[in-house]
């Protein structure tokens, strides 16, 4: 018996196109132990796709999330709820749209994006990506300089100096294990989050303001919008869509219709329950920040936090449930929160390093540049600005992500419903629909709030007159450029065929292993540089 194996790379893909088997005569038959360990199999192999979606809903756990929802409920109490259930719904799609065109393409989206864009968008388009990742790391720097003054009582900008060591901890603690480090993060994160749920059931918010606030739409109040912006901002993640086609390029995946399909469906499923996870723990710091800073009976203490409150100062919203102990706990959670933002940030720089530019670096040289980065508007911040002026930058930079989301979004939106790209496992009509109607949707409220806050304070400033003609020359172009820049991705047409045919399912009919066929599909094994968790 012979089998044929025919390899071809396309755009520096590895995929298997093609694998012609002649069948044995016990592979024909319907009764043999292939065909039955497939049937029988098949959900121990979801265990085999899973870690790639809990990894990246760690990202919706960090100290920039934690900061917005904070902010929500102490401002608008419940009334923002609908914006964190339209962002992860609209998460969950995308990150899935982000996970099967890494599985069916061999390939992760910015690789696509180098291979499709001409030199001169491909660099502009790396450096949003870049900038995207030293947003989300701002907020890392800042929650673990507040769990350093909470635990040891220093400045907030010597902790901020103190987070380039954190780097080198990083290092340490995957030496014993990606898999390890990841566990004990989410552990402690977790335990954030029982905190809060059993502060939850404590206050006890009126649930039926809880689900109007989920399902009725609102934006009254000052800085609403802005806060909306922030709170999608720190949801729906640019660089999250990098890192998650990536990651999904770290499991051996059969290269056959029905390899790719259950791969898809896995992914989906692993995705879906980790967001959901993440859904309820941010329902539930919103919930129990807008419970308390809502109380008639609150003290004048408690008054002054919530009308400021940052992650520096929101330990007080825990103390039912811990007592004194609430700050340490609360501490050593917000640390760990942060840490999760170090892992997915290291990850999808490499990885963005790595598509744009095929150029590699090791761990913990791309965690030092990402992190040396971010500390300088942070520590500029929090020595001119203190405690609060530090929180407001959290705010600016989940504002900044929300910016930069068409970015990525648009060209997943298009790869991931193009022939070219996924062929027949492109998106269905229903799909494209309702992605692009939130996705636009999305881009516009920012273009919206762009052009009208600025216009806003444009008038309502001190500064002379020339001096508001003068940043009007400057900003208005920059704007005009954002908005042709976005009509320009939605409306450019793809040109590079990257879709791989993948294996007839003749061969699987007659009683063949899928997972017998992972020992003939190459997995990145040019990125076997960069560490991947197993």
């Amino acid at each position: 018996m012979e089998n044929q194996q025919q390899n071809q790379v396309i755009g520096g893909s590895k995929r298997i196109v093609a694998v012609t088997e002649t069948p044995s005569p016990s592979s024909t038959n319907p009764n043999n132990d292939h065909h039955v360990g497939h049937q029988k199999h098949g959900w121990k192999n979801f265990f085999a796709y899973v870690g790639p979606g809990f990894l990246v809903s760690l990202a919706y756990l960090d100290p920039g999330n934690l900061e917005t929802d904070l902010q929500a409920g102490s401002s608008h109490g419940y009334e923002l709820l609908w914006v964190i259930l339209i962002g992860l719904i609209f998460a969950l799609i995308i990150q899935s749209l982000a996970a099967n065109l890494g599985v069916s393409t061999g390939k992760h989206l910015s690789e696509l994006c180098s291979a499709e864009y001409p030199v001169f968008v491909k660099y502009c388009l790396w450096l949003l990506a870049e900038v995207a990742v030293i947003a989300a790391d701002i907020p890392e720097v800042i929650g673990t300089a507040f769990a350093l003054n909470i635990l040891f009582h220093i400045p907030v900008w010597v902790g901020v100096l103190c987070t380039g060591v954190s780097t080198l901890l990083f290092i340490g603690l995957q030496r014993y294990g990606v898999r390890k480090l990841e566990l004990l993060i989410a552990i402690l994160v977790f335990v954030m989050a029982a905190c809060f749920f059993g502060e939850m059931s404590y206050v006890k918010p009126p649930a039926k303001e809880l689900f109007k606030g989920m399902f009725i739409p609102k934006l009254k109040g000052d800085g609403a919008t802005a806060d909306a912006i922030a709170l999608l901002g720190a949801l729906v993640m640019p660089h999250n869509l990098f890192l998650h086609s990536a990651l999904v390029l770290s499991r051996k995946i059969p290269n056959s219709i029905r390899g790719i399909n259950d791969a898809c469906r896995f992914f989906l499923i692993e995705s879906g329950f980790a967001l959901f996870v993440s859904f309820l723990i941010n329902v539930a710091v919103v919930s129990v920040s807008g419970t308390v800073c809502g109380a008639d009976n609150l003290s004048e203490q408690n008054k002054e936090s919530c009308n400021d409150i940052t992650l520096n100062s929101a330990s007080f919203l825990l103390k039912n449930v811990l007592g004194k102990s609430s700050s340490t706990v609360y501490a050593i959670a917000l640390l760990a929160s942060g840490q999760s933002s170090t892992i997915t940030g290291t990850y999808a720089g490499q990885f963005i390093m790595q598509g744009f530019l095929d150029l590699k670096m090791k761990t913990w040289l791309r965690n030092l540049f990402t992190r040396l980065i971010a500390i300088t508007p942070s520590l500029v911040v929090s020595i001119i600005g203190g405690p609060s002026g530090a929180g407001r930058l959290i705010i600016i930079a989940s504002m900044i992500l929300s910016f930069e989301l068409p970015f990525a979004l648009i060209p997943l939106l298009k790869f991931s419903s193009s022939s070219t790209k996924l062929g027949p496992h492109k998106n269905s009509i229903y799909i494209i629909v309702i992605s692009w109607i939130l996705g636009l949707g999305i881009i516009g409220i920012n273009i919206y709030y762009l052009s009208t806050a600025f216009v806003g304070w444009l008038l309502n400033n001190h500064l002379p007159k020339v001096g508001n003609v003068l940043i009007g020359i400057v900003v208005f172009p920059l704007m005009a450029i954002y908005i042709l820049a976005v009509i320009y991705l939605m409306f450019r047409k793809d040109r590079v065929v990257t879709y791989i045919n993948p294996i007839k399912d003749d061969h699987m009919e007659n009683g063949t292993n899928s997972m017998e066929l992972v020992d003939r599909v190459p997995y990145r094994e040019d990125l076997v540089d960069i560490p991947l968790p197993q």
